[in-house]
């Protein structure tokens, strides 16, 4: 009865405001003006104010909205977090001034909101977006690198002193950081999220952050030197709000983003990859090592296999193409690496200047596709400017003219391209199992950082963390193998790259290396089944009729995680387990899986150790 009154009180609060105010579809988002901006309310309560909009140079008029119509357009993903996704959202316009419109998109998780400017002559002025998030409220957010390479601690002030030296922090007088990457978790309330973030990058657009001003978060586009004529629109502007299971298994980047651009898709096929990197730094100019990660990837049923920097200077006579002609002689499809050559260029390793020029990289990617390359990686851009932001959108269209998917490293986030390119099938971006060969630091707070990955990076796109490493790099993990294991379910990316040596992956049981070689890396459906940023996290994706669960331990105690499995349909199951028996192993939970019906269920909790996990294939 209670519920009834609530959602009853909530309609009624939602129709009274509708003629004049924007309102979701299901009425629980509604938005309100103020003096100079807006503020955003959930269930009736306060989420977010919004107190400055617009531009530097634009008069602000009090706004009046129009409601221009419900966008409903449903629309299919070949990569993600699901396959067919609803894109559904009442759309109202408002008039800033006379040259300065703006748009606003209410969905049922969320919020989206762009700038339309007309009569331009010049360079953008200063937008002026600021959030305020108040102090004591808890926030994960990310100081700025160009990399967005960095942890996502917990917070319950925006005065945070820097973390390290990493490239692009910017720091107030007394020493406290001002500049964040997106996205931004917040939790306004308790048991209510919000993230923060952007989408849509086109060629004329930089992409944003966060600085700090005062008690407000401003959005600050990064530099753009275009010279603008007439009309132009900005990124959309987003914020998910709701529960975390409305977070998690929202699709509202890919939603505002332009729609498929390529006419063929039908040779994009994502899966999982052999990667040589990571246990050996400068293993691609090693035939005999390229050899051995193919080996890999044929005894694992892996479809990939990355060849790193520096296979522009293979020893002992061997080349870049008699490794490519020996990955597909054994019927693995090779990917090679190049260097953006627009970030990290002095020391850094080659080949470089080889995709800067049209000419020269239509010649490159030409080269690519005759002698059997699948897909490139490019890494070390330098930040978030309107110089890069179209230099991928090149990358991304030269690439698919030549059926070359495309991976970034050292690169900015998603922000829905791979809705517009689907050849684009993962980007770094994180904070991810390179930082094992790079700091100590990492081998302390990996644990914990992982179970908040899946909170707030990972809800935007793709995430090349390279998941997976069972043995020690430079420096070593203290996470279980069972935890290890998970994070190829939990991290959604549509090349998932294995990142340790094949001797590791090859003493496994022979039920794990199987794992490996069935293992999806798109899914038609994901769900949030329990956890808290930074402490634990449990999710459910499905890809046909077998749905994969896991679930990982951030902390340092041992962990009963909640399993909540109602909501597969009912009937009779084999279910496989991987869990952990003490911090180094596997425990199996069978020597053949085991049947389960709807009188003998999943038990409802699964026992970890610090730092542990488990992942379920529920077939």
């Amino acid at each position: 009865m209670k519920k009834f009154v609530i959602l009853v009180t909530t309609c009624l609060w939602a129709l009274s405001m509708s003629a004049q105010q924007p309102v979701s579809p299901n009425g629980k988002l509604l938005v309100t003006n103020t003096a100079k901006g807006i503020t955003v309310y959930y269930q009736n309560n306060k989420v977010l104010d919004v107190p400055a909009l617009g531009y530097e140079g634009f008069k602000n008029s009090k706004l009046k909205w129009k409601f221009v119509g419900m966008v409903k357009a449903d629309y299919q993903m070949i990569a993600g977090k699901k396959s067919i996704c609803s894109n559904e959202a009442n759309e109202y316009k408002a008039a800033l001034s006379g040259n300065l419109q703006l748009v606003m998109r209410l969905y049922n998780d969320g919020f989206a909101f762009r700038y339309e400017l007309s009569g331009l002559n010049g360079k953008l002025p200063k937008e002026l977006t600021a959030y305020q998030i108040p102090e004591g409220t808890k926030r994960w957010m990310m100081q700025w690198t160009d990399s967005y390479e960095g942890f996502f601690p917990l917070n319950t002030t925006g005065r945070i002193k820097p973390i390290g030296r990493m490239a692009g922090v910017v720091k107030s007088p007394d020493g406290y950081n001002l500049r964040w990457g997106f996205p931004t978790l917040v939790e306004p309330q308790d048991g209510v999220f919000m993230l923060l973030s952007e989408a849509n990058i086109e060629r004329n657009q930089a992409a944003a952050c966060l600085y700090t001003e005062g008690n407000l978060l401003r959005v600050t586009p990064d530099v753009n030197e275009v010279k603008l004529r007439g009309k132009w629109h900005s990124p959309w502007r987003i914020a998910i709000i709701g529960c975390m299971s409305n977070l998690i298994q929202s699709t509202l980047v890919t939603d505002v983003s332009e729609p498929c651009k390529l006419k063929d898709t039908s040779w994009i096929k994502p899966g999982v990859v052999s990667w040589i990197y990571w246990a050996y730094n400068h293993g691609s100019n090693d035939y005999n090592i390229i050899k051995k990660y193919v080996d890999m990837a044929v005894t694992l049923k892996l479809p990939y296999v990355l060849i790193d920097a520096e296979w522009d200077e293979m020893k002992d006579g061997k080349t870049i193409e008699d490794a490519v002609a020996y990955a597909n002689s054994k019927g693995v499809k090779p990917m090679i690496w190049y260097n953006s050559s627009v970030g990290w260029i002095d020391g850094a390793p080659t080949p470089k200047f080889r995709l800067n020029k049209p000419e020269d990289r239509e010649k490159e990617f030409a080269w690519c596709e005759k002698i059997g390359v699948a897909g490139v990686k490019i890494d070390f851009f330098s930040g978030d400017c309107q110089r890069d932001m179209t230099y991928c959108i090149d990358l991304l269209e030269c690439a698919a003219k030549h059926h070359l998917l495309v991976n970034f490293h050292g690169a900015t986030i998603p922000r829905g391209w791979q809705r517009t390119y689907p050849n684009l099938m993962s980007t770094e971006g994180v904070y991810g199992a390179e930082w094992y060969n790079n700091v100590p630091t990492f081998t302390k707070q990996a644990a914990s950082h992982n179970t908040t990955l899946p909170f707030t990076r990972n809800i935007i796109g793709p995430m090349d963390y390279t998941p997976c490493t069972f043995s020690d790099s430079q420096h070593p993990h203290i996470t279980s193998d069972a935890h290890e294991l998970a994070l190829t379910v939990l991290y959604e990316s549509a090349l998932q790259h294995l990142a340790d040596k094949p001797e590791s992956y090859l003493v496994q049981p022979q039920q794990v290396q199987d794992f490996f070689g069935q293992l999806p890396t798109v899914w038609d459906e994901t769900r949030y089944v329990s956890g808290y940023p930074g402490e634990s996290v449990v999710l459910a994706r499905r890809s046909g009729s077998t749905w994969y669960v896991a679930g990982i331990n951030g902390t340092d105690n041992k962990k009963t995680l909640d399993v909540d499995l109602s909501f597969i349909d009912g009937g009779e199951h084999s279910v496989q387990m991987f869990a952990d028996a003490d911090p180094s192993k596997y425990q199996l939970a069978a020597e053949k899986d085991w049947l389960i019906t709807n009188g003998n269920q999943i038990p409802r909790e699964i026992a970890t150790q610090p730092r542990g996990g488990f992942v379920l294939v529920i077939k």
